[in-house]
């Protein structure tokens, strides 16, 4: 503004004054211009310029925020997946045990039971040795009274003697003896 005062203290003089004539310029309009445009740009600085470089750093603010959240909720999901991968590992694991320890027990069920049929078997065997045993038993017994019997009514036809109760009894015991050895 020193400039401007001093170029309208001189007169207009010089070469600056001459320029300033021919392009027709008013000094005085041309200070009350430079003032206005000075307090415009106080007023745009204050009210404009800093509302809106605030706003835009508030903006930057948000979206840094936004991409630190995004990377978190990425390492998150990269943890989570960790997770649930080293869970399905686990239970692939646990899965393959409990195959493993059915298929074990599966076995042993299994042997059990074929312990259990070969000694049902078994016994079904000694039991039928031992029905077959008391049956011959039997059937000797009962050969051998038979045959004492026959022996008895072929010597009693062939001596022509009745024989007693007591002479019957000592050729029965006689033939069994025979019979035995």
């Amino acid at each position: 503004m020193h400039v401007a005062a001093m170029l309208v203290s001189t007169g207009g003089g010089g070469q600056i004054g001459e320029i300033a004539r021919t392009f027709g310029v008013d000094w005085t309009h041309l200070v009350a211009q430079m003032i206005s445009f000075c307090i415009v740009c106080v007023l745009l600085q204050r009210f404009a310029y800093k509302p809106v470089l605030k706003i835009l750093e508030e903006r930057r603010s948000q979206i840094a925020q936004g991409k630190a959240n995004a990377e978190q909720i990425k390492a998150e999901l990269a943890r989570t997946e960790e997770r649930r991968k080293e869970m399905l590992d686990q239970a692939n694991v646990q899965a393959n045990k409990l195959i493993e320890e059915a298929r074990v027990a599966a076995a042993l069920v299994q042997e059990r039971e074929t312990q259990k049929a070969i000694a049902a078997a078994a016994e079904v065997m000694v039991k039928a040795r031992e029905a077959s045993a008391q049956e011959r038993t039997r059937m000797l017994t009962e050969l051998k009274s038979e045959f004492g019997r026959l022996l008895v009514e072929t010597t009693a036809k062939v001596t022509g003697k009745i024989l007693t109760p007591e002479d019957q009894q000592r050729l029965a015991e006689e033939t069994a003896g025979q019979l035995t050895t």
